[in-house]
């Protein structure tokens, strides 16, 4: 198939290409700056902006499907209108292409449980994605280890730098973490197997954890030893002033995800398997791997 990854340059993205392409599809990449883009080989390269409709329908001229991989969460605080505007661009002209399919990396959690902004922002960009004259496929995840996620990395230097850490009540909150190598197969899976066009479908690993746990296995991988005293005042906006006062990760995005952690990120519908069966990564597997990276 022809495809289109945006967000090429990303965390998730650019791990994407050169698997797309050893599985036989013919990829196209939306970058902002084509001259700064070190891609593999046989990628066709677009330069242009989704904030600029007018650039998006030349880079679609024969694509058969489309992976929206772009999230702004690092937007100064108004990332939320900035993700409605992006995908809905992108709904536009790819409907207006012809384009059969749209494959999306959203976000877990249930909308019962008021959704941090980070989260509502994702669920959001998944249904204005919907509208759109093609199939839709939507894959939901939880936090994604590898050495490059914001996520990840926020936890990483928690658990790095603090040795005693007092934290909300969040830090028991379950959490389905899953390994970037697992999701690249269930992206590029999704694509390769035509009965996941049109459905939502949710993604984890192995293990379901609390964020305590989390911190506590990649602390012990870091040769740290980790002491937590979870309490019940402190609030989420809190925590996330915190988060972003002792890490080195985007204040804006260390804000946005701290206050997401109160939302609990478990897959409840495992369809999944029975269209990509997996053998999926632990998670002490996966923090080694992004460690090493």
């Amino acid at each position: 198939m022809h495809v289109l990854v945006t967000g090429a340059t990303g965390f998730v993205g650019e791990r994407l290409i050169e698997p797309l392409l050893d599985a036989g599809h013919e990829v196209r990449v939306f970058v902002r700056d084509a001259a700064d883009y070190r891609g593999p080989r046989g990628v066709d390269v677009y330069e242009g902006d989704l904030l600029e409709p007018e650039t998006i329908p030349p880079a679609l001229e024969g694509i058969d499907a489309v992976y929206y991989l772009v999230h702004s969460m690092g937007g100064g605080g108004e990332f939320e209108e900035m993700d409605r505007k992006l995908a809905a661009n992108v709904r536009d002209a790819a409907s207006e292409a012809g384009t059969d399919r749209v494959i999306y990396l959203g976000g877990l959690g249930d909308e019962r449980d008021e959704l941090s902004g980070h989260l509502r922002s994702r669920r959001e960009v998944e249904y204005v994605l919907e509208e759109g004259d093609y199939d839709l496929t939507a894959l939901r995840a939880a936090v994604v280890i590898g050495g490059e996620s914001a996520s990840f990395e926020l936890i990483e230097q928690l658990a790095h730098r603090l040795p005693v850490m007092i934290t909300p009540r969040w830090v028991r909150t379950d959490c389905q973490p899953i390994a970037i190598d697992d999701v690249i197969a269930y992206l590029v899976g999704a694509l390769d197997e035509p009965e996941t066009a049109g459905k939502t479908l949710e993604i984890g690993g192995p293990d379901v954890l609390t964020y305590q746990e989390m911190l506590h296995v990649v602390s012990e991988r870091l040769g740290k030893r980790l002491h937590i005293l979870p309490v019940p005042v402190l609030t989420p906006t809190l925590s996330a002033y915190w988060v972003s006062l002792v890490t080195d990760v985007d204040h804006d995005v260390a804000h946005a995800l701290a206050a997401g952690l109160k939302n609990p990120v478990v897959v409840d519908d495992d369809r999944i398997e029975r269209y990509i069966p997996l053998e999926l990564t632990p998670f002490e597997t996966a923090v080694e791997r992004a460690l090493g990276e």
